[in-house]
């Protein structure tokens, strides 16, 4: 029925985040035409939590090594915007966008619903 999810990241500077996406992260992307960059995310899931707030969405990048994962951005110049904390159902920090928005990466500790990347 479906083919794969289509992400979108709202940013006050979305020529620098897409450059960051691009060439920090390494992800592979195709040009929709004049520069907007469309990137191929790793394997995805979702979950469904309760709130008694308004509902929201959220978007966390998963890794299969946190430390290194972190160490590898940091190389690369990304600032570090919450260190590891263990939440019990994972380690999650978060790295620091162009625009300042935040991105949140974890290591679960939890069953994932996707085979995890070789």
């Amino acid at each position: 029925m479906f083919s794969g999810a289509h992400v979108i990241l709202y940013t006050s500077d979305a020529d620098a985040d897409r450059a960051f996406l691009r060439d920090v992260l390494e992800f592979d992307h195709v040009d929709a035409g004049e520069g907007w960059l469309i990137f191929r995310l790793p394997p995805a899931e979702v979950a469904v939590h309760p709130s008694p707030a308004e509902p929201k969405h959220e978007f966390y990048l998963m890794c299969d090594d946190i430390t290194g994962t972190l160490t590898t951005l940091e190389d690369r110049g990304t600032e570090i915007s919450r260190p590891i904390t263990d939440q019990g159902w994972g380690l999650l920090a978060a790295i620091r966008l162009p625009s300042g928005a935040e991105l949140p990466l974890y290591e679960p500790r939890h069953p994932i619903a996707h085979s995890p990347s070789p």
